[in-house]
């Protein structure tokens, strides 16, 4: 019932999603040395949880419907738009938050009220796009030969 089904595909996109947020929060605590749970609920980091997702779908996709198939023509489509949009815009509306922020900084530094802060991390860089697509097509592989056999 479970395997070779949309619930696959849905439970592996899902899955990778969460295991690359889990896996940011990981990080934060070996490298930061701090717990934060903030961190499991933002965007942009090592790796992409959007990208993870979207490709493990993708990859699903193809191993149960077939490579060549219309959809999983679609659903590569739809990866490449959120992953060009995590590399691309999102990552420019960072640094462009990152500006602002000194700017508001340089501004109100003589006992003005501060300026609330545009949060900065919001897309990923390419590398950080690439191991979410790594992690989300072996996560699909994973489950579909592995966890769901």
């Amino acid at each position: 019932m479970f395997l070779n089904s949309s619930y696959e595909i849905i439970t592996t996109g899902i899955e990778a999603a969460i295991i690359a947020q889990l896996l940011k929060f990981c990080g934060h605590i070996i490298f930061k040395r701090k717990v934060d749970f903030q961190v499991l609920a933002t965007t942009g980091g090592m790796p992409s949880a959007h990208t993870a997702g979207v490709v493990s779908l993708s990859a699903s996709v193809g191993i149960i419907r077939g490579f060549e198939s219309v959809e999983f023509a679609i659903a590569v489509g739809y990866a490449l738009v959120v992953m060009y949009d995590a590399a691309g815009l999102r990552r420019s509306t960072g640094k462009i938050a990152a500006c602002l922020n000194k700017i508001c900084d340089d501004y109100y530094v003589h006992g003005q009220v501060p300026a609330e802060r545009l949060k900065e991390l919001l897309g990923h860089t390419p590398f950080e796009v690439f191991v979410g697509a790594l992690l989300g097509i072996f996560m699909s592989f994973f489950n579909h030969f592995i966890l769901f056999q």
